[in-house]
């Protein structure tokens, strides 16, 4: 990622990762609400105003690396191929992501992203900021199905079924790895479970669960 880059740039890069690093380690240690920013700032050897500098606040300590992707869906759904369905470009995206063991798609089982779903899910004010994450990601991939042409209503119908599904498979994920199972271990389950979402996506519940 720092190829080519200059010292300068390179040396911002590495300061980030400190403090990022740092955080979450006092974070998991102490819980969220027991550490100062002071403190973040000490572990990493720089002054306060440095991590200022580089995050707006301490919320910002635990949600900048996943707000890089809150653009994700929409970035997808407007880069898809001709001829691919939105929930196509959504499903091959994911399995994409699973099959890289990525955290985007909670897959990754390293302790850091472990420590940090443990951390929110034990935070409600890092709960409320992961709501906000969600509404901001429905939002801009509404935006992209209306500049398509869909009605604004229709748009926010489709964006929520399908992030809605998209979540709940990420949410699986997160339980097993807290659980203790390794990613390679829920891989097949976690394509498998995809599939099946996808494809009520694509072909409606229409008679699911209809009741004999």
């Amino acid at each position: 990622m720092t190829e080519g880059m200059g010292l300068r740039e390179r040396k911002k890069i590495e300061t980030r990762r400190r403090l990022l690093a740092e955080a979450t380690k006092l974070f998991g240690e102490r819980g969220f609400d027991q550490v100062s920013v002071a403190e973040i700032a000490e572990a990493a050897n720089v002054s306060k105003m440095t991590v200022f500098n580089y995050f707006d606040s301490k919320e910002d300590l635990v949600f900048a690396p996943m707000e890089e992707h809150v653009g994700d869906a929409a970035r997808i759904v407007r880069d898809r191929a001709p001829g691919e369905s939105v929930v196509a470009a959504m499903r091959r995206h994911f399995l994409e992501a699973v099959e890289r063991r990525d955290p985007s798609v909670g897959m990754s089982d390293h302790e850091v992203a472990l420590g940090l779903i443990r951390l929110i899910q034990q935070t409600p004010v890092l709960l409320t900021r992961a709501h906000a994450f969600f509404v901001g990601t429905l939002d801009e991939l509404t935006d992209a199905l209306i500049e398509e042409g869909e009605e604004p209503a229709i748009a926010l119908v489709v964006a929520s079924q399908v992030l809605g599904a998209h979540n709940a498979l990420i949410t699986e994920n997160h339980r097993r790895l807290l659980a203790g199972e390794s990613a390679d271990a829920i891989a097949a389950d976690a394509v498998r479970l995809a599939g099946r979402a996808f494809d009520l996506l694509e072909t409606g519940l229409g008679d699911y669960a209809t009741r004999a």
